[in-house]
């Protein structure tokens, strides 16, 4: 086996590999430094290299014996803790914070054997579906650098998707695994309330509404993945318990006939649904009744503005309370010219609200959910875009603007079908299923049962097979 096949491998190939010998970690690791070194310059997905480091762990005779032995790792900058490495989530703000320790997700990843060598690129605070900050500058989407990868996986989505790494860290907390990957043309899973720890820095992220994990090139990367990093921790406010059988394994499973809705018009009444997007899902149905399964029209189970604007409320008021706490580690508090307007106005906003309000967000927030999760388990999954637009040119979230406009008119309708389900909690997957007439990808979004991502994985594997994407590579690989 030949390092020239790294291209075609995803991350359980890779690691098959190293564990027989026939790849070396530090042969690996040093491929992947060469492919950022390459594309990096046009794409700016790194946020921080840590080469040295990797290679360091690469050449240890002590590097872990896990599933993922040898696979090399981008971590997000944003959340995700490596100790010694920063912590900045891409906001000037926060420059100069280094993390302390390593996240229990961070301490899975290392003890599965997988070897982090930078931090991948977000945008500030993540609330944004493009990955522009003023730290790093514009991340740009490898099948059309004009266009955004999305966000805030951005850097994460446009480094595996031009084949530097084959799958990488991602978080959710309205769509940001889930855009990138239906940008990028990967697969991207946003799982369970719960499913994944998020200690020690954080317990809490948005009542349960960011989710971290990956975007991948193949299904059984995510399932694999999934397994290494999921079940909680003694005390967590979110508890699932442990599945009857390994998420990869659900891969490989034969679904059986599935009852699946499928929803074609629009979400937000602001933004019309583009005919590319409406058609790449009725083309998607049309494979699932190949595949034996009922698919059946149904209305969208959501009131989108209710569920955003609750939601949105919340995350101000998280926001405000996350950087006021990070006064004490910077040495004084922030001010305006410490972050984009956006953010500024949205800790305006949060630190406008009483507990009293923030409260009753809150409830309004779970009453909308046990409804909207109830209307949808009566399906085993359900069908819809995920996204309602192709992808954006670089500036159009523009982070200039004050949150209530921002979110009303940019994020909100761009997000109109990912962002409730961190609000409800249900897991949901992007899958690439088509393309536009322009070449770029385009992914759909399948929905599962509350806790029930074993469905979802046998049912994208059943897709995967169908019709496979990995062949399809972006033009700055060419």
């Amino acid at each position: 086996m030949s390092i020239a096949e790294y291209d075609e491998f995803d991350a359980i190939d890779i690691a098959t590999h190293v564990k027989s010998g026939e790849l070396g970690a530090r042969e690996v690791v040093e491929e992947a430094i060469s492919r950022t070194e390459a594309v990096n310059p046009t794409l700016t997905f790194l946020a921080h290299e840590a080469f040295d480091v990797a290679l360091t762990l690469a050449d240890d005779p002590n590097l872990p014996d896990g599933p993922l032995k040898g696979v090399p790792w981008l971590v997000k900058e944003l959340a995700m803790a490596w100790e010694g490495q920063p912590l900045t989530n891409c906001l000037p703000y926060l420059k100069d914070l280094r993390a302390p320790l390593d996240s229990v997700v961070m301490k899975r990843i290392k003890s599965a054997g997988m070897i982090p060598f930078g931090k991948s690129t977000a945008p500030e605070q993540g609330w944004s579906l493009a990955t522009e900050s003023q730290l790093h500058g514009i991340t740009r989407n490898p099948w059309n650098v004009a266009l955004t990868p999305g966000g805030s996986s951005g850097g994460s989505a446009a480094a595996v998707s031009a084949r530097v790494l084959p799958m990488s860290d991602a978080s959710d907390g309205g769509g940001s695994i889930r855009v990138p990957a239906a940008n990028c043309g990967l697969v991207g899973l946003k799982a369970s309330r719960g499913r994944i720890p998020l200690a020690p820095l954080v317990s809490d992220f948005w009542y349960g509404g960011a989710c971290f994990h990956c975007v991948s090139k193949s299904v059984r990367d995510t399932a694999m993945l999934l397994d290494i990093t999921s079940g909680p921790l003694p005390g967590d406010p979110y508890q699932i318990g442990q599945p009857e059988h390994s998420f990869l394994s659900e891969v490989s499973r034969d679904p059986g006939q599935l009852r699946i809705a499928i929803v074609t018009e629009m979400a937000c009444a602001r933004a019309p649904l583009n005919p590319e997007i409406k058609q790449a899902v009725v083309t998607a149905g049309s494979l699932l009744e190949d595949l034996g399964h009922a698919v059946e029209p149904q209305p969208v189970p959501f009131s989108f503005e209710p569920l955003s604007d609750a939601y949105m409320a919340i995350v101000a008021v998280s926001t405000a309370a996350f950087l006021d706490d990070m006064a004490a580690l910077v040495g004084q508090p922030a001010t305006p010219a410490d972050m984009a307007n956006l953010y500024w106005t949205m800790v305006e906003k949060g630190r406008s609200f009483t507990g009293i309000d923030h409260l009753n967000h809150i409830e309004a927030l779970r009453t909308m959910s046990r409804a909207i999760a109830t209307t949808m388990s009566q399906f085993d999954a359900w069908l819809m875009p995920t996204t309602p637009m192709l992808p954006r040119t670089h500036g159009y979230y523009d982070m200039s603007l004050d949150v209530d406009t921002y979110n009303h008119e940019r994020m909100g309708p761009d997000a109109s079908f990912v962002m409730p389900f961190n609000a409800v909690g249900l897991p949901a997957i992007s899958v690439p299923m088509s393309w536009s007439a322009d070449a770029l990808p385009i992914g759909v979004q399948l929905v599962g049962r509350d806790c029930d991502e074993a469905t979802l994985l046998r049912l994208v594997g059943q897709i995967e097979r169908a019709r496979p994407w990995r062949d399809r590579k972006p033009p700055v690989c060419s």
